[in-house]
């Protein structure tokens, strides 16, 4: 009888685990579904940490500007063009204002003065107010052009002269044309001003109009500074200077009917414009690191920026 119970109660036992066995089935796919979340919790952890790391190191990446503006330091000269006096000084201070490491000088002796520093090697920087000729870049100078500037043909301002069309203005340097009343001005002698041989303003005015060797110069000076005081001191006086200095002390004249006006040289109508450049002896990712962040800061929006405030003519 006993034996019979204990198998009887064995039985039982047998039915309950295997009752119990069913039961844990539902009970785990409930688990599982009620601990989803914490397994995907547990995923997302990972995911999220990776998040704000790459947070973390975007934040450091855009932290690095003013760390590298911070820790950027050195010098660099420039030497060249008259024409470009006004923009290497803005960028000068400019640029030293956002590298306050840096320190950067300027002479202004001339374009061609210029590219023999920086051919020489006595300069970083050598500024042309042309391109470069052949020789100079065999000599190994790098033509770095980072502005377009206009040439504005000006007159004393009484002068009543409209304009001129491209012959009579070669006709006028060349000495063929002599009184403004020849070109629809008054009976008035003309004064031919110019600027001196090896002048960047100079080579590219003779070379646009083709009269290159065959001016003759009444006055030849050594800066756009003293060919804007010459022409706006003398009755029938004419020279060319920069777009970006021209004030009211001086008379602007279109050629063949066009102004001298950014717009009207980034269209392409205006005859007398031309580069800057900023000439480097080899390549730009061949200087040191402190030129070649200024390359970097011109070619930026705050660079782009500067260029347009001083009247010239951004290059694409």
């Amino acid at each position: 009888m006993k034996k019979k119970f204990v198998a009887i109660a064995a039985a039982a036992t047998l039915v309950m685990a295997a009752l119990a066995g069913c039961g844990s089935t539902d009970t785990t796919t409930t688990d599982n579904a009620a601990s989803t979340p914490s397994e995907a919790g547990s995923v997302a952890a990972p995911e999220a940490a990776s998040s704000e790391a790459a947070s973390s190191e975007a934040a450091g990446s855009e932290a690095a500007p003013s760390e590298a503006a911070a820790d950027l330091s050195g010098s660099i000269s420039m030497a060249g063009s008259t024409s470009m006096e006004k923009f290497a000084n803005a960028l000068a201070e400019s640029f030293m204002a956002k590298y306050p490491g840096v320190t950067v000088t300027a002479e202004f002796t001339g374009s061609g003065a210029g590219v023999e520093a920086v051919t020489a090697g006595s300069v970083d920087i050598g500024n042309s107010s042309r391109n470069l000729t052949e020789e100079e870049k065999a000599a190994g100078v790098a033509e770095n052009i980072v502005a377009i500037d206009g040439i504005a043909v000006v007159t004393d301002p009484a002068n009543t002269a409209a304009g001129l069309t491209k012959d009579q203005l070669s006709g006028i340097y060349t000495g063929e044309i002599k009184n403004w009343k020849d070109v629809g001005g008054a009976d008035q002698a003309i004064v031919v001003v110019g600027r001196e041989a090896g002048s960047g303003t100079r080579g590219a005015f003779e070379e646009l109009l083709e009269i290159e060797d065959q001016c003759a110069y009444a006055n030849e000076l050594d800066s756009t500074g003293a060919v804007m005081a010459k022409v706006a001191a003398t009755p029938g006086a004419i020279g060319y200077v920069s777009l970006d200095v021209i004030d009211d002390t001086v008379k602007t004249l279109a050629v063949d009917e066009v102004e001298p006006t950014v717009e009207n040289i980034k269209g392409g109508s205006y005859l007398l414009s031309r580069p800057f450049v900023m000439a480097t002896k080899g390549e730009i990712a061949e200087q040191n690191e402190v030129v070649q962040a200024m390359f970097t800061y011109l070619t930026s929006d705050e660079g782009k920026a500067l260029v347009e405030s001083v009247g010239l003519i951004t290059v694409d």
